[in-house]
């Protein structure tokens, strides 16, 4: 049986359509953005890289599905698969080319990975052209949940994302490489002098940074047009996220992104034109808790910054 809260609000959920058409697109936006969000996070907390091409592997992701299953007919999970390995080797090499012997100068570090993320639009625009695309939905089919018809390709990117952010606290609290990718981002110097490799472990982080940013990517690509400049409106909102949850903190950029979803939400059924004020609502969100808490929900003040 369930607890009585929860019996209120499956109550309410179903008394009410339009908050079950806010929470449910609330949860695919939140997802969506916290498993892109953790990635961002994840490189920035070991590598203090603010990669500002992490979206542009997400396009990447939703450009092979659509080319390989539109164009060419091929099955959408080994697709899947095959766009997630293609993302992280083209995440690896961006770094080691133009990444790796730069990293210590972070404006420089995010002018390059703004340069290569327009690149691959630039390349991508040239293969394809500026036109819209959209991929068939991995799952057929829907559930009534009251008044309200939920897709089966909506519960899977819900259950997906939050099956990828389980995988990111499994590799993070439960393996050696998450062992060494915590003590990199805790004391680099110290986790050096400990034997452990740091060159290595960063590149590794890189990879799986990619990964779960080619991971959203897939997993959404049914739910999404997929158009050549498709990378900057979640860029700017997981910017947001990582910001409000505060620099450093994995857990802080997951609980912004789902805020930022459920807000971007109620913004689109509830305003007139919600949808273009998207990315204006997550940065005047993401305004308003800065100028309440400077560090952000779970950031550290330290105490230079009181100064």
């Amino acid at each position: 049986m369930a607890p009585p809260r929860l019996n209120i609000s499956i109550i309410i959920l179903r008394r009410y359509p339009l908050l079950q058409n806010i929470v449910a697109n609330g949860l695919i936006f939140g997802g969506t953005y916290a498993v892109l969000a953790a990635g961002f996070a994840l490189v920035f907390g070991v590598a203090r890289i603010l990669n500002m091409a992490h979206t542009a592997f997400y396009m990447v992701a939703a450009y092979i599905i659509y080319a390989f299953i539109s164009m060419l007919g091929m099955g959408s999970m080994l697709v899947s698969v095959l766009a997630i390995i293609i993302a992280v080797i083209l995440a690896t090499v961006c770094y080691i080319l133009f990444i790796d012997r730069v990293k210590q100068h972070d404006l420089t570090v995010m002018v390059i990975t703004i340069a290569i993320g327009m690149l691959f639009q630039e390349i991508i625009l040239l293969i394809f052209k500026g036109d819209y695309h959209g991929v068939e939905p991995f799952i057929k089919g829907y559930l009534d949940f009251g008044k309200v018809r939920i897709t089966y390709q909506h519960i899977f990117i819900i259950l997906s994302s939050l099956i990828a952010l389980g995988l990111i606290w499994v590799l993070l609290a439960k393996t050696t490489m998450g062992i060494a990718i915590r003590a990199i981002s805790q004391d680099r110097v110290a986790a050096n002098l400990m034997g452990i490799n740091v060159s290595r472990v960063i590149l590794i982080t890189v990879g799986v940074s990619a990964a779960f940013a080619a991971f959203a990517g897939a997993v959404v690509a049914p739910n999404l047009t997929i158009y050549p400049q498709m990378w900057m409106p979640p860029l700017i909102t997981i910017l947001a996220a990582v910001v409000l949850g505060g620099l450093g903190s994995l857990k802080g950029a997951i609980i912004g992104a789902f805020l930022l979803g459920l807000v971007e939400s109620a913004v689109v059924f509830l305003v007139p034109l919600g949808g273009y004020l998207r990315e204006a609502v997550a940065l005047v969100t993401m305004l308003i808790v800065l100028l309440v808490r400077s560090e952000g929900l779970f950031g550290i003040a330290f105490e230079e910054e009181k100064l």
